[in-house]
């Protein structure tokens, strides 16, 4: 059996994807591309004096505020490099605390799932696992590069 498959099932509304789609794509996001490998990568927050970065190997991107680096970060450790960010910045802090939790979740049940499993075996089932999540994020889609907004008042009809 295919243990992504296996880790989904067993993480059922706190799969990463899920989250995604439920909690950024349902609202109005805006799309955001990060230029990064698109494999496994550490992603650390730095606090820097003009301001919260965020560095994924050697690149640093600025980020307006800590929730929106944390959100970042998550799409950053998957490898994602387009997706979307959810416009209303109230809305950030949230999604990211959800969606760290997932991560931690979805890591947890890999080492248990892949416990008895060789170092190498368990490394194929990390990088197969987080390929998934990325296929799954990626056939979601990051939506448009900015939001639509509705023209009409009540002025004008």
């Amino acid at each position: 059996m295919d243990i992504a498959f296996e880790i989904k099932a067993q993480l059922e509304n706190d799969w990463i994807p899920t989250l995604y789609y439920e909690k950024v794509r349902s609202g109005r996001t805006r799309s955001y591309l990060l230029e990064i490998p698109e494999r496994e990568n550490s992603a650390e927050i730095l606090y820097t004096l003009l301001g919260i970065e965020l560095k994924i190997g050697n690149k640093r991107f600025s980020c307006p505020d800590l929730a929106t680096a944390r959100y970042l970060s998550i799409f950053a450790r998957l490898g994602c490099r387009k997706f979307a960010v959810p416009y209303d910045i109230t809305q950030i802090s949230v999604i990211a605390d959800e969606m760290e939790t997932a991560w931690h979740r979805t890591l947890l049940a890999l080492d248990l799932t892949a416990k008895n499993a060789s170092a190498q075996a368990r490394g194929r089932a990390r990088a197969a696992l987080l390929r998934r999540i990325r296929n799954e994020l990626a056939d979601i889609g990051p939506g448009e590069q900015m939001p639509l907004f509705k023209q009409s008042t009540k002025q004008r009809r």
